[in-house]
């Protein structure tokens, strides 16, 4: 069994290098590919570092801007589902996410069956530290939104720390998804439910970036609430078919 882990980046040569090592180092091996989005601070010069430093374990696609995190995923699942990996995850670059719980993420669904893993803020209470309270209020309400709106059954809808099983993405049209920040995990979670697939939502604590800049803007927030409203309406149009083979 396989696992790639897509990290994007952005002006993340603080942390790259750092959490690199990091996953590296852990008991369950993984390989890692970093999405650089044209960084002005040398992130991509540091990845060649790593890259040589971890042959065969460390890759990289560099693109010629920031395209956003939407499209960064989806470039990492195609390289991904091209390269035979069996499972593939998502990660912030900043340390937001342990690397020690891709282990539980990555058991989740390669020892206990579920589909898609959830590094879960909220579902076992709120396990956030570090943000401002008017921060961790915005992301639990987005999330308590979602809910409302779709009846999806998650706790923590914007999530960006996740384990697919290959297959999941083989199955929905991830490609098609058009948002770039929360909106883009809302939708993905969305399909996923939608298909069929076996969510499981696994907690996590959750730390606040100590070093560089969050992406994190107002236009992002915005993204995600209406675009929940206008992912909903179009699924009143939309007949899903829910794989008969799920775990």
């Amino acid at each position: 069994m396989s696992t790639l882990i897509i990290i994007p980046t952005y002006n993340e040569i603080e942390n790259i290098g750092l959490l690199i090592d990091k996953v590296m180092s852990l008991s369950t091996p993984f390989d890692i590919l970093v999405v650089e989005d044209n960084s002005p601070d040398g992130t991509a010069d540091l990845v060649k570092e790593y890259m040589a430093k971890y042959p065969n374990r460390v890759f990289m696609l560099q693109r010629q801007g920031k395209l956003g995190l939407g499209t960064a995923y989806i470039a990492g699942f195609t390289y991904g589902l091209a390269n035979g990996y069996d499972y593939l995850c998502e990660m912030d670059a900043d340390f937001s996410h342990n690397p020690e719980d891709l282990i539980n993420l990555h058991n989740a669904c390669e020892k206990d069956g579920a589909d898609v893993a959830i590094g879960s803020r909220y579902v076992n209470g709120v396990t956030v530290v570090n943000w401002p309270i008017g921060r961790v209020l915005m992301s639990f309400f987005a999330s308590k939104y979602v809910q409302v709106v779709t009846g999806m059954p998650i706790e923590d809808a914007t999530a960006g720390f996740k384990c697919y099983s290959r297959k999941v993405l083989e199955t929905i049209p991830y490609q098609k998804v058009k948002f770039i920040g929360y909106a883009f995990q809302i939708q993905m979670k969305f399909l996923c439910w939608k298909y069929g697939f076996v969510l499981k939502e696994v907690p996590i604590i959750f730390m606040d970036r100590t070093r560089g800049t969050s992406k994190m803007s107002m236009s992002i927030f915005k993204e995600a609430i209406f675009g929940v409203l206008f992912m909903k309406f179009k699924s009143f149009f939309k007949t899903y078919h829910p794989v008969e083979n799920s775990k």
